[in-house]
C-alpha cells in the first residue's frame, strides 16, 4: 500500500510539474505569458490499449495475404505499460511473419521528418527494404496500380482530432481507394488527445480541400477509428461507395481522460500544449500572424511585425528548422504571446485571432486566402471584420454543433 500511495504521489507531482513548466525565448516578457490556475486532468495512458498493441484481433485477419501499411512515426506497438518503449507497426508485423509488400506515407513522411507541405518522394524503407508510396502532393489517392495485389490494408495514424489536420483526409482517400478496390482496410485505433469536446463552424461544401473535407466542425470529438465509421455511414467517399471496414478499438479510453501523446504526431506539433491548443491557433496560418513554426514552440506563441509591440511586449524571431524550412517572417521580429502556460482548452480560443485583428497595423492585410479553407466557410472572416464578439460568433455555431452532435452518436464507440 505504502508503495503503490508513493507512485500516485509521484506522478501526481510529475504531471502538476510538467504542466506548469515553461519554454524559453527570445525577449521573453513574463506579462504576455498568459497564466491561470488550473487542475491537473486526471492521465490515462498507462490504462489504455491501443488498437496497434491487440495483435490476437487483427493477426488472424493477415495470415497468408499481402498486406500494405499506412502509418508514420506514430505507427507503433508499446511494449511496456508506461508507453516508453515501442516497436514500429511494420517491424513487429515483419518480425512476427506478416507479408507485408508496400508502405504508404501521408503528409510529413513515413518516419514523420518531411516539414509541414513538404514534397515528399516515393522511395525505399532503409530499414526494411519495402517500397513507401507517399500520399501527399500530386498523389493523395492509391491508384489502381498501386494497390495491385494487395489484399489487405492498415490505417494506423496518430489523429488530433481538428479537421485541417490532414490525416482524415487521407483516410478518407485510402478508404475510397480500397472500396473501389474491393480491398478490406484495418484501422487500429488511437486516442483523440482532443477527443473531449466538439467546437467550431461547420463546413460548408463549397469550400471543401485537402485541409478540409467533410461537413463537420473544426474540432470533431472522434478518433480515427469512429470517423472512419462516420465516413462510411455518411456516404461522403465518391460515388456514395463504402469500405469494407474493420476498426480494431482500443481497451480503457475515455474522451473525458486527458492522454499525453507519447510521440509526436508531426514536426510541429511536439508537445502536449501544441496539441491542444493547436485547433485554436492554425487560424493564425491563414493570416498575417505566425504560429510559432521557426521557433521550439510551435503552435504555443503566436506574433508578427505587424502587431501592436506596445499591446504585445512577447517577442520571438522565427528561424529555419527541422520542423518549418521557410518560416513565416523569418528573421524578423514577431510581437504577441506566449501561451505555454496557459491551461487545457475544451473550446476553441477565439479571444486571441480577433485580437490580432483589431491590434495589426493594416488590418485588411490581415487575412489570407486559406484563411477561408481552415474555417470551412467565408462566414467567421466576415464576422471579425464586422467586429463581432467570441460570445456572438460561438452562439453562430450553436445549431450546426447539435445537428453534428446528434449525427455522429451513431458511430462513437467509446465514453
Amino acid at each position: 500500500m505504502f508503495y503503490s500511495c508513493l507512485k500516485n504521489t509521484l506522478l501526481f507531482l510529475a504531471a502538476l510539474l510538467f504542466s506548469c513548466g515553461t519554454g524559453t525565448h527570445q525577449k521573453n516578457n513574463s506579462s504576455q505569458t498568459e497564466t491561470h490556475k488550473t487542475s491537473v486532468p486526471e492521465k490515462n495512458n498507462q490504462n489504455i490499449v491501443v488498437g496497434a498493441n491487440r495483435t490476437e484481433m487483427y493477426l488472424p485477419l493477415l495470415k497468408g495475404k499481402k498486406v500494405a501499411v499506412l502509418g508514420n512515426q506514430t505507427s507503433v506497438v508499446f511494449k511496456n505499460e508506461k508507453q516508453t518503449k515501442y516497436t514500429h507497426l511494420v517491424d513487429s508485423l515483419v518480425t512476427l511473419g506478416v507479408n507485408v509488400t508496400t508502405v504508404f506515407s501521408p503528409e510529413h513522411g513515413f518516419r514523420g521528418k518531411a516539414a509541414a507541405g513538404e514534397i515528399v518522394k516515393d522511395g525505399i524503407d532503409v530499414k526494411t527494404g519495402l517500397p513507401i508510396v507517399s500520399l501527399y502532393g500530386d498523389n493523395k489517392k492509391p491508384t489502381p496500380e498501386q494497390l495491385k495485389n494487395i489484399a489487405i490494408l492498415i490505417f494506423d495514424i496518430q489523429d488530433v482530432g481538428a479537421r485541417f489536420y490532414t490525416y482524415i483526409s487521407t483516410l478518407h482517400y485510402v478508404m475510397e481507394s480500397c472500396a473501389e478496390q474491393n480491398i478490406p482496410i484495418i484501422i487500429l485505433d488511437r486516442p483523440n488527445p482532443n477527443g473531449h469536446y466538439i467546437d467550431g463552424p461547420i463546413l460548408e461544401a463549397e469550400h471543401q480541400s485537402f485541409v478540409g473535407m467533410h461537413p463537420v466542425p473544426v474540432v470533431h470529438g472522434m478518433t480515427i477509428g469512429e470517423y472512419a465509421k462516420m465516413i462510411n455511414g455518411e456516404r461522403w467517399l465518391k460515388n456514395g461507395v463504402q469500405a469494407n471496414l474493420t476498426v480494431i478499438e482500443m481497451e480503457n479510453y475515455h474522451k473525458q481522460k486527458s492522454y499525453s501523446l507519447p510521440i509526436k504526431p508531426s514536426p510541429n506539433l511536439p508537445n502536449d500544449q501544441a496539441i491542444n491548443l493547436y485547433p485554436s491557433l492554425c487560424f493564425f496560418e491563414g493570416t498575417s500572424v505566425s504560429a510559432g513554426r521557426g521557433t521550439d514552440h510551435q503552435f504555443q506563441v503566436f506574433g508578427s511585425p505587424f502587431l501592436d509591440k506596445s499591446v504585445y511586449g512577447y517577442s520571438f524571431v522565427p528561424k529555419p528548422n527541422a520542423g518549418s524550412k521557410y518560416p513565416k517572417h523569418e528573421g524578423e521580429t514577431c510581437y504577441g504571446k506566449n501561451l505555454s502556460n496557459f491551461p487545457r482548452l475544451s473550446k476553441i480560443n477565439l479571444k486571441w485571432l480577433i485580437e490580432a485583428y483589431q491590434n495589426t497595423e493594416n488590418s485588411s492585410e490581415f487575412f489570407t486566402p486559406f484563411f477561408t479553407k481552415l474555417a470551412g466557410t467565408e462566414t467567421l472572416q466576415q464576422q471579425i471584420e464586422q467586429g463581432f464578439s467570441a460570445e456572438k460568433i460561438r452562439k453562430s455555431w450553436e445549431k450546426g454543433l447539435k445537428e453534428y452532435d446528434k449525427m455522429r452518436e451513431e458511430y462513437l464507440l467509446y465514453e
